[in-house]
């Protein structure tokens, strides 16, 4: 039985397969997985029901498990998006946070880079979360 705080095993396995600059992008409940990803990523479907697993609960154990070099987020085109708040919040100050319109995240996400897919049943609009894998050991600097 695993002790780490990050249990699951596919998840766990298509983590372990992406390397420094892979991308995993952990999606609302709203995002297109099936159309706008890499269509050779690893598909990780966590969307039990409506509400249930947010981003955040995905982000919060997947922190533990692989380094971030870098978040971007999907803008909703000019108004705040809440849970944005959180994810700089867990991912820290140390981590460069980058603001994409929509149809640019699209694109990012469909890049081969994206390795890894995490649907959740999050229902916050805008609520999508595309993380770069850093390495291990290494703090990430802010560009100025």
């Amino acid at each position: 039985m695993l002790t780490y705080a990050l249990i699951h095993p596919p998840l766990l396995a298509a983590l372990a397969a992406a390397g420094h600059g892979s991308r995993i992008l952990i999606a609302d409940g709203h995002f297109p997985c099936s159309t706008h990803t890499n269509p050779a990523a690893a598909m990780i479907h966590l969307n039990l029901r409506p509400g249930l697993l947010t981003v955040d609960d995905v982000l919060e154990p997947l922190l533990g498990a692989v380094p971030v070099e870098h978040a971007a987020v999907m803008g909703s085109g000019g108004d705040p998006v809440p849970a944005h708040d959180g994810y700089r919040d867990a991912l820290g100050a140390h981590v460069p946070f980058e603001e994409v319109e929509r149809f640019a995240f699209y694109d990012l996400a469909r890049t081969t880079d994206t390795a890894v897919v995490v649907a959740t049943g999050d229902q916050r609009q805008y609520a999508n979360l595309l993380l770069t894998v850093g390495v291990a050991g290494v703090t990430p600097r802010k560009e100025h």
